[in-house]
């Protein structure tokens, strides 16, 4: 099945030391589905999704997944269980290997923390 046309950029924009305007960023976006990484930190990357839609459904095979709601309303259907919603301000973690689709009623901005390496879309 084909996947929709998400912007999806792995080189991180920012270095240690930086000031990091996340809501300049946020503001410059107009794609319906961005994901950036911000910065790399160690094995793992800080990643910036600016969203609204519905992403297919994937999973990370080797690693869990964490989102934090900066701003907006984001939905995480979860194989097998009910629908987590998440307002500003709220986290929430996918355990690896659970088949999970984000569902965006908004434009929302969230922020997610991943292993080095991840493919954004799933394994």
């Amino acid at each position: 099945m084909p996947q929709p046309d998400y912007a999806i950029h792995y080189e991180p924009i920012f270095a240690a030391l930086q000031t990091m305007d996340v809501q300049a960023l946020i503001d410059q976006v107009d794609d319906p589905w961005y994901n950036q990484t911000l910065i790399r930190i160690g094995d793992v990357l800080v990643r910036l999704g600016v969203m609204q839609g519905e992403f297919h459904w994937h999973k990370h095979d080797e690693q869990d997944e964490f989102f934090f709601v900066l701003d907006g309303l984001f939905r995480i259907e979860l194989e097998g269980t009910d629908t987590v919603e998440l307002g500003p301000r709220q986290a929430f973690a996918v355990p690896a290997g659970m088949p999970h689709r984000p569902v965006v009623p908004v434009r929302s901005a969230v922020l997610m923390i991943e292993k080095a390496g991840v493919n954004a879309t799933g394994d």
